[in-house]
């Protein structure tokens, strides 16, 4: 059965609805143009070149000795707390206390106990005279620790006080090299101590003055085998109270007592009144002083008769090096200023480098 031929106005409805189609799909709406158009305008942001970064040089730091602050972890003892930063004024150099400890070295596997002093010299600085604090490292080759005790002793004071270290927050505590300092330390067969103290600087106005300076005229103690020097002294200090004092040394051995008052009126030093009184004080003042003397070699024989005989032989054998800085381009030069005194209670040391 043939299907009927479209008529021509059927062939024009269909015609206008594919056109009605086609524009839906292909135009757009009046309101969505104008949105559209000027989105397109705008264009995408564009961020603007990153400023190129100079190129740094790479900075190399030297690398760290393994015994470099070998002579900071001495404590410079008898220095005043409000000296201590004026050691660091110098870029102080301890290479030659370094090198004694590697292969060849005087202190090369020995144990070695440490402790830091200082001394004030004037120096040419950069052109300039200047009065400088010298620091000092005193190494002691000993199987034992010299002593646990500080003596305190200075111009102002009467009497000598020896009292513990521990009384000062002072010790001999193991110095661990830079190469070990990530291992235990119970570990470690360390040959090297050094003196420490604990005492907080930012805890001192918490203090006492006289606490304070206690520490300014703190010295190592050592209580050797042989006489102490001032076991033999002759002489006396005389300080005869009056208005104003009379200040003065008397020699037992070497002066006579009539013609030393004598001398003394003359000078008007000493009233005239006063003479008898003034020799009476002087026999007093020797008196004191050779039984001081004797009590003090009482003491020491004693101290030798009590000592076992290795630690006789320790006391006997022992070492001191005394350190002074090397000479460097940034460090005044202390040539001519080294001495071998440490101080009143060891002596000098056997070996000054």
């Amino acid at each position: 059965m043939r299907r009927p031929r479209a008529t021509p106005r059927g062939r024009k409805r269909k015609a206008a609805a594919e056109a009605a189609k086609r524009e839906e799909g292909g135009s757009k709406s009046p309101e969505r143009l104008p949105r559209e158009s000027k989105a397109s305008t705008r264009g995408k942001r564009v961020k603007a070149p990153a400023a190129a970064k100079p190129k740094t040089e790479p900075e190399f730091f030297p690398e760290k000795r393994n015994l470099e602050d070998l002579w900071q972890a001495a404590f410079p003892v008898g220095t005043e707390w409000e000296n201590m930063d004026k050691i660091c004024e110098i870029n102080w150099n301890f290479s030659n206390l370094e090198r004694a400890f590697e292969e060849g070295g005087q202190l090369q596997g020995k144990k070695v106990y440490l402790f830091g002093c200082t001394e004030a010299q004037l120096l040419v600085v950069k052109g300039e005279q200047k009065v400088v604090l010298i620091p000092i490292v005193v190494a002691v080759i000993s199987p034992i620790p010299p002593s646990d005790k500080i003596g305190i002793k200075s111009v102002q004071r009467e009497t000598e006080e020896i009292i513990p270290m521990k009384a000062m927050k002072m010790a001999w505590v193991p110095y661990i090299p830079l190469e070990d300092r990530q291992s235990r330390v119970d570990r470690l067969n360390t040959q090297i101590f050094t003196l420490a103290c604990t005492q907080r600087r930012s805890a001192l106005k918490h203090l006492k003055i006289e606490r304070i300076k206690q520490y300014d005229y703190c010295l190592p103690y050592f209580q050797p085998l042989k006489a102490d020097e001032d076991e033999d002294d002759t002489v006396v200090n005389i300080m005869f109270p009056l208005e104003p004092p009379v200040v003065c040394d008397f020699d037992w051995e070497l002066d006579d007592l009539e013609e030393f008052t004598d001398e003394l009126i003359k000078e008007e030093a000493l009233p005239n009144d006063q003479k008898d009184a003034f020799k009476e004080y002087v026999k007093e003042q020797v008196r004191e002083q050779k039984r001081a003397q004797r009590q003090a070699k009482d003491a020491r024989k004693k101290a030798i008769e009590d000592l076992d005989p290795e630690m006789r032989a320790a006391f006997e054998n022992m070492l001191f090096y005394k350190f002074y800085p090397v000479q460097t381009p940034d460090t005044p030069d202390i040539s001519n200023v080294k001495v071998p005194y440490i101080n009143r209670y060891y002596g000098k040391a056997h070996v000054v480098m």
